[in-house]
C-alpha cells in the first residue's frame, strides 16, 4: 500500500536508492560520487513509500505549476511486483487532487526501465520549447551534477482523466 513516508524511514531509503542506482551500471551508466537524492530530504513530506519496511519510494516536488517526480526507486529485490507502477499512479493521483495539470520528470531515454517504462504509463517526451523556467533550472542542475552521462529526456503526463 502506498503511503507517506515517516521521518524514521528516510535513512533506510538510502539503501533502496543505492541498490536501484547500481542497476544502471549494466547499461554503462555510472553516477558521479555524491549524496543520493533521498539523503538531501530533511522532511518526509514529499516522499511516498510502499512496503514495511519500504521497498520503494517516490520523491516529489514542483516545477512550473506541475508536480515533478524527482526520483522513483524500487529495491531490485522487490522489482517486478508492481511497486513502481503503484507509486507512479499515486503521484499522478496526488497531482490531480492538487489541481496540477501534469506530472513531469527527467529520465534516461534509452534505459528500458526509464523512458520506455514511463511511456507505457502514459508519459510522453516534452519538447524543450515548452519547458518552463523551473524545469529548465532542474535540467541545468542535473547537468551540473554530472548525471547526464547518457541521453536524457523530460517527460510529462497530463493529470486529467482521458488525457
Amino acid at each position: 500500500m502506498v503511503r507517506w513516508a515517516q521521518a524514521a524511514e528516510l535513512p533506510g531509503l538510502v539503501a533502496v536508492e543505492l541498490a536501484a542506482d547500481r542497476l544502471f551500471e549494466q547499461m554503462g551508466i555510472v553516477f558521479p560520487p555524491g549524496t543520493t537524492m533521498i539523503e538531501d530530504v530533511g522532511d518526509p513530506g514529499p516522499v511516498l513509500v510502499e512496503g514495511e519496511p519500504p521497498a520503494g519510494f517516490a520523491l516529489i516536488g514542483q516545477a512550473d505549476g506541475n508536480v515533478h517526480l524527482d526520483q522513483l526507486a524500487v529495491h531490485p529485490d522487490s522489482m517486478r511486483q508492481g511497486i513502481g507502477g503503484r507509486l507512479l499512479a499515486a503521484v499522478v493521483d496526488l497531482a490531480r487532487a492538487a489541481g496540477a495539470p501534469a506530472v513531469t520528470l527527467t529520465t534516461y531515454r534509452d534505459v528500458p526501465w526509464n523512458a520506455p517504462w514511463y511511456a507505457r504509463h502514459g508519459f510522453s517526451v516534452l519538447p524543450e520549447s515548452v519547458w518552463g523556467p523551473q524545469l529548465r533550472a532542474l535540467v541545468k542542475h542535473e547537468r551540473e551534477l554530472g548525471i547526464e552521462v547518457a541521453p536524457r529526456v523530460v517527460m510529462s503526463r497530463a493529470t486529467e482523466i482521458g488525457e
